[in-house]
């Protein structure tokens, strides 16, 4: 499983014309599972996802997880994270977990993120979607369950 993981000031999704999911303060998570990932990846990387320390304490460092109070998470599915564009120049997607299973694990993440007290916001799965963001520092971090010790 892949997240790319973006500190915003605000984000929203759009599905055609229609306002999908807004947030405010929070981050963008763009989320992709591979084949072989399991329900235990999608709650490693939740738990990871929401003790992730990328906000500013009062001396300004990175020190703080976002505030179940004053932020939101936008989780957005985005398969093209395992694109593999080593061979040629059209990428390939072999790794990319088959649409039913990346969605059983995309749900899985969103709810483990919402039962760790987050208020979360979904794109549309298996969706065309247009994603707008204002990146607040800007702080964009990869996480990867693949390879992970705990």
């Amino acid at each position: 499983m892949k997240l790319v993981i973006q500190r915003v000031n605000r984000a929203a999704v759009y599905v055609g014309a229609e306002c999908y999911a807004r947030i405010r303060s929070g981050a963008l998570v763009l989320f992709a599972a591979a084949q072989n990932d399991t329900p235990h990846d999608a709650l490693y990387l939740a738990r990871k996802t929401s003790q992730l320390r990328i906000f500013d304490d009062e001396e300004g460092r990175l020190n703080l997880p976002i505030d179940p109070e004053e932020g939101a998470f936008l989780v957005v599915s985005q398969f093209t994270l395992y694109g593999d564009c080593t061979k040629g120049n059209r990428p390939s997607f072999i790794r990319a977990a088959d649409p039913e299973e990346g969605r059983a694990l995309y749900d899985e993440y969103v709810r483990a993120l919402q039962s760790l007290g987050h208020e979360v916001h979904t794109g549309r799965f298996q969706e065309h979607m247009r994603v707008e963001l204002e990146n607040d520092g800007p702080v964009t971090l990869i996480l990867e369950s693949c390879g992970r010790t705990s």
